[in-house]
C-alpha cells in the first residue's frame, strides 16, 4: 500500500468518526437544499392553482351603474359582492383582493358611445392578489372587446376592423425547457455542496492537526510530502464528491414530488444527467480541495482557516448568482472558464439541451488544468518547514 493510500485511509477514518463533520458534509449540505425545494415549489404551485381554480369574489361600488357588465361578470362565474364601506381601506387591510369601482358617470358616458372608465383597487404588493387582480382585468378586457365589436356591427361594419393585426404566439420551449426555469439555482447548490463537502475535512487535516501537534510527526514520516498532500488532497476530493453525488440524488427524487406536469412542465432528472452533472463537476471538487488545502495550510489556526473559508465560499456563488439574475448566451470561451462552465453546462443539460463534446471537453480540461496547478501548489506549501509549527 503506498503512502498516499494510507494517509487518504486515516483521513478517511478519522473523519467518519467525527459525527458533526459527517452530518454537516454528508447529510445536512445535501438533503437541506432538496427538501426546501420541494416544500417551496409545491407550496407555491398548490396555491397558484388554488387562486386560479377558486371563484373570483368581487367587491363592486357602483354595481347600479353598470347592471350590464355586473350581470356579465356574474355570467362568467364572478362572485359579486357588496362593496365595502372603505373600498381602500379594505385593499390595504387585506380583507379584499381586489375592488371594482364603477363611477356614477358610466351610464352616461355609456348611453353617448364614448369610453366609459372603471377602476380596480388592488395591492400590488399582495401576493395573494396578483391572480385575482390579473382575472378581473382579463375578463374586463374581453367585456371591452365584445362591446367594441356590438357597437362596430351595429353601425354596419364588420368587427375585424377594430382588429387589423393578430398576433399569434406560439411556444417553441419545450416541456423540460420550461420547467429548467425552475432549476436554475441547480448549479449554485451542487457548487455550495461540493465546497461544503470538503471544507471542514481541509481544515481539519490541515490546522486541525497542526493545533493537536500531529502534523509534525506526520512529515517526519519516510513518505514524501507529496503522497501526504495527495492522501490528505483524496479525502477531501472524497467527501466533495460524495457531497455533491448526494445532491444531484435528492434532487431527482425532489422532483418527483412536485405536481410539474400541472403547470405544463416536466423534467427528467434521470441517472443520464446525474452521470454527465456529477462528470462536469469532478475538476471543480478537485480544484475547491487543493484550494482550500493551500487556504488552510496559511492559517495559524483551526478557527483562522474556518474564517478564511467561509469568506472564499463567496467565490463559487458569483457566476451562480450572476446567471441567476442575469442569464447569458452560452459561448466558446465561457466553456473554458473554470466555475463558469459548469454553471452554464449544467443548466443546459437541465434544460434537456444538447451539449458539445468540445464545450464539455473544454470545461473539464481547463478546470482540470487549474486543479494541477493548485495542487502543485499545495505541494510547495507542504515543504515549508514551519507548516508543521503550532500557532
Amino acid at each position: 500500500m503506498s503512502a498516499a493510500t494510507t494517509v487518504f485511509l486515516k483521513e478517511v477514518t478519522e473523519n467518519l468518526r467525527d459525527r458533526k463533520t459527517v452530518f454537516n458534509a454528508l447529510v445536512m449540505g445535501p438533503l437541506l437544499g432538496p427538501v426546501f425545494f420541494v416544500m417551496m415549489m409545491s407550496y407555491m404551485i398548490t396555491r397558484e392553482l388554488s387562486n386560479a381554480e377558486k371563484p373570483l369574489e368581487l367587491p363592486v361600488v357602483g354595481a347600479e351603474h353598470a347592471p350590464n357588465l355586473v350581470g356579465w361578470l356574474k355570467q362568467q362565474g364572478v362572485q359579486v359582492q357588496p362593496a365595502p364601506e372603505d373600498s381602500e381601506a379594505a385593499v390595504r387591510a387585506r380583507d379584499a383582493r381586489a375592488v371594482l369601482v364603477i363611477p356614477a358617470d358610466y351610464p352616461d358616458r355609456w348611453r353617448a358611445g364614448e369610453t366609459a372608465q372603471v377602476e380596480v383597487l388592488h395591492d400590488s404588493s399582495d401576493r395573494d392578489a396578483r391572480a385575482p387582480t390579473s382575472r378581473l382585468s382579463g375578463l374586463l378586457d374581453a367585456y371591452s372587446r365584445q362591446q367594441s365589436a356590438l357597437r362596430v356591427s351595429a353601425r354596419g361594419m364588420h368587427p375585424a376592423i377594430l382588429s387589423p393585426v393578430v398576433v399569434a404566439q406560439r411556444d417553441l420551449a419545450s416541456t423540460q425547457q420550461r420547467a429548467g426555469q425552475l432549476m436554475s439555482f441547480l448549479p449554485y447548490l451542487l457548487v455550495l455542496g461540493a465546497f461544503l463537502g470538503g471544507m471542514y475535512l481541509a481544515i481539519d487535516t490541515t490546522a486541525g492537526e497542526r493545533e493537536r501537534q500531529s502534523l509534525e510527526p506526520l512529515l517526519a514520516s519516510p513518505a514524501s510530502r507529496a503522497q501526504i498532500v495527495l492522501g490528505k488532497l483524496g479525502a477531501t476530493f472524497g467527501f466533495a464528491m460524495v457531497s455533491m453525488m448526494l445532491s444531484l440524488v435528492a434532487f431527482a427524487v425532489a422532483f418527483q414530488f412536485i405536481p410539474l406536469d400541472k403547470l405544463g412542465m416536466k423534467v427528467d432528472f434521470g441517472a443520464s444527467l446525474i452521470l454527465r452533472a456529477g462528470l462536469l463537476m469532478v475538476p471543480l471538487a478537485l480544484v475547491f480541495a487543493a484550494l482550500q488545502t493551500v487556504v488552510a495550510a496559511y492559517a495559524k489556526s483551526y478557527r483562522e482557516a474556518q474564517t478564511y473559508l467561509s469568506l472564499l465560499m463567496l467565490l463559487p456563488m458569483i457566476p451562480s448568482v450572476l446567471l441567476m439574475v442575469s442569464p447569458m448566451k452560452g459561448e466558446l470561451w465561457m466553456s473554458a472558464t473554470p466555475l463558469l462552465s459548469q454553471n452554464l453546462l449544467i443548466m443546459a443539460l437541465a434544460r434537456g439541451e444538447t451539449v458539445s463534446l468540445l464545450d464539455f471537453a473544454l470545461s473539464f480540461g481547463c478546470t482540470l488544468g487549474l486543479a494541477v496547478l493548485l495542487v502543485w501548489l499545495a505541494v510547495r506549501i507542504y515543504h515549508r518547514e514551519q507548516l508543521a509549527v503550532s500557532a
